[in-house]
């Protein structure tokens, strides 16, 4: 016997057995009735048995029929279960998101909006892949990844959704800055430590732009370089030195009191915080409405400077 490769045949069995006419099987199923009794006839044929005994005004089940009906009920249960659950995951947020996210933009502000995320949406699970590397949102079976570069973004395949700007301003904490004249550019800063971001190259320059539009650069040899962002924040509230960090990274230090915004008319040059994901369509509703809640968490971030 070949295998039955239309599953709809057994759900048209079921609903002439289960409505005991094929007029009534056809009303239900909004089809034609001849149309249900020629794909029953198929089935039939396809099997090499009869399932029904068929008189001009009654319908019954042979005995062979009737023990096939009992799997074909078990099959239309199991495909409607299946099916609910694909409705349920489109009506509502629910189900696991697997995304890929730098490790210094995590610390950013990221992890609180989709911490809060998760705390309005329980049916979501969010499973982050912290890396700096650049990943392969399709290979790696990921919803989307996150990254941000400066404008204009580079032409891909992949859909894309910009969820915000970040730019870096210069912090230090308040007993630094105690014991160094207060800066007027970024050049009077040659007496004071600073940090950085550590690089292959091990060239360290700050390019930082004015409220004019003005750019201006610097080339300085850090105390401590390193490539993770949480850790340069907690040496520069510690007096280590100067740093560039994500202003919303320091927003809340600088409020506090625990860092001191540096030269506040220089800031670098804004990135373009986006998503890439595979294709918008069939996205469902737990990853659309995760971007939705990062883009309102940056337009949130953003609004304050």
């Amino acid at each position: 016997m070949n295998q039955i490769t239309d599953l709809n045949d057994l759900r048209i069995f079921v609903e002439v057995v289960e409505r005991g006419s094929f007029t009534a099987a056809a009303h239900a199923l909004g089809s034609q009735t001849s149309k249900l009794s020629r794909r029953v006839r198929a089935l039939e044929e396809e099997l090499g048995v009869r399932l029904l005994n068929r008189t001009s005004r009654s319908l019954s089940l042979t005995e062979i029929g009737r023990r096939f009906h009992q799997h074909c009920l078990a099959l239309v249960a199991e495909s409607k279960a299946a099916k609910d659950i694909v409705d349920q995951t489109r009506s509502k947020p629910q189900g696991t998101i697997r995304i890929s996210c730098p490790v210094g933009l995590l610390s950013s502000g990221i992890t609180p909006m989709i911490a809060q995320y998760i705390q309005d949406n329980p049916e979501v699970q969010v499973l982050i892949d912290a890396t700096n590397r650049r990943v392969d949102v399709v290979e790696e079976g990921l919803d989307f990844a996150i990254r941000v570069r400066l404008p204009p973004l580079e032409s891909t395949d992949l859909a894309v959704r910009q969820l915000g700007l970040s730019s870096q301003i210069l912090v230090a904490s308040p007993n630094l800055a105690a014991r160094h004249p207060a800066p007027t550019a970024l050049q009077s800063l040659e007496a004071w430590p600073t940090l950085a971001m550590a690089n292959s190259g091990e060239r360290f320059v700050w390019n930082l732009v004015g409220a004019e539009g003005n750019a201006t650069s610097w080339t300085h040899q850090p105390r401590l370089a390193s490539d993770d962002l949480a850790s340069l924040r907690i040496a520069a509230m510690n007096g280590i030195g100067v740093a560039l960090l994500p202003r919303e990274l320091v927003d809340a230090d600088i409020r506090s009191g625990q860092l001191v915004h540096l030269l506040p008319g220089l800031a670098t040059e804004p990135g373009l915080v986006h998503a890439i994901f595979a294709s918008r369509r069939g996205m469902v509703p737990a990853v659309r409405h995760l971007l939705d809640a990062l883009v309102a968490g940056f337009e949130k971030l953003n609004s304050k400077w």
